[in-house]
């Protein structure tokens, strides 16, 4: 089922790419998109866990600076039964926490500087195991695909947004002038489906991660309040992050701005603490 996801999120965008390459280059815009597309969706698979670790900005950590960062992880993915993952930094005080890789041996684990403040060692374990528990799950290179395309999606809708700004009014054909206006739409929109695709392939994975954790780490309680301290902080400390990569973390690290409410690919916070609540491991 997660293969076919991939499949299903890789091809759903890469169709809106090649729609927004029509809109502003006409069929040869359309096919020079549609070969940025593939080249894309190939590097995207093979390097998804490169990808995502730049595009947030994280960086290494060795097990002499973070011993015990290292021993959790360690001891959560020998339950799990895969690999120990790379383990990197994200430069935010907001607390939150990521994974990324194509599969359990090519993946990588990424907490913010700020999540070691915050959390006790039980909620640390915890949202480590959520974490692991979307590589065990092989599910994370389908948010990692999605961040790839939809940011490159909203990257070049902005770049022609501005450029037709600055350019619309140079043109008395009206053709031209339609089909500049037709490409202005079509890139405002195009971040807008973008991120509608990654919403309804988002939800469904933070549940599952959430009861696969909540058995590798052997109680729910750690992570159900873990969700609640990273709910509230997220609301109070901004973080500095490109929207197309927020549904790969564990909290919406965009939740403290009302629009991104709107198009949350998190489930509510409430919901995945009852769901956990109501466990027995």
């Amino acid at each position: 089922m997660n293969t076919l996801k991939v499949w299903v999120l890789m091809g759903a965008l890469s169709i809106l790419l090649v729609l927004l390459g029509n809109a502003i280059g006409g069929q040869a815009g359309a096919m020079v998109f549609l070969f940025l597309a593939l080249a894309m969706n190939f590097f995207g698979y093979f390097y998804s866990d490169r990808i995502a670790i730049g595009m947030t900005g994280s960086y290494p950590v060795s097990e002499a600076e973070a011993p015990e960062l290292y021993a959790m992880v360690r001891r959560l993915s020998q339950r799990a039964g895969i690999p120990m993952p790379r383990l990197f930094v994200t430069p935010s005080e907001q607390p939150n926490a990521f994974a990324t890789g194509r599969n359990p041996a090519h993946s990588a684990v990424a907490v913010t500087e700020g999540i070691m403040r915050l959390l006790n060692r039980s909620e640390v374990e915890g949202v480590l195991a959520h974490e692991i528990a979307h590589i065990k799950n092989r599910d994370v290179l389908v948010g990692t695909i999605a961040a790839v395309l939809a940011g490159a999606i909203t990257m070049m809708a902005n770049a022609f947004q501005w450029a037709a700004i600055f350019g619309m009014g140079n043109s008395d054909d009206e053709e031209e002038g339609g089909s500049m206006a037709g490409g202005f739409l079509m890139a405002i929109l195009a971040p807008v489906a973008a991120m509608i695709i990654q919403m309804a392939i988002s939800r469904s994975r933070e549940y599952l991660a959430d009861a696969t954790g909540a058995r590798i780490a052997g109680t729910p309680d750690g992570l159900a309040n873990a969700l609640e301290k990273l709910e509230w902080a997220a609301r109070q400390i901004p973080m500095n992050v490109n929207p197309a990569t927020s549904h790969l973390f564990i909290v919406n690290p965009l939740s403290g701005t009302s629009l991104v409410k709107l198009f949350s690919t998190h489930p509510p916070i409430q919901d995945r603490v009852a769901r956990l609540r109501k466990m027995k491991v």
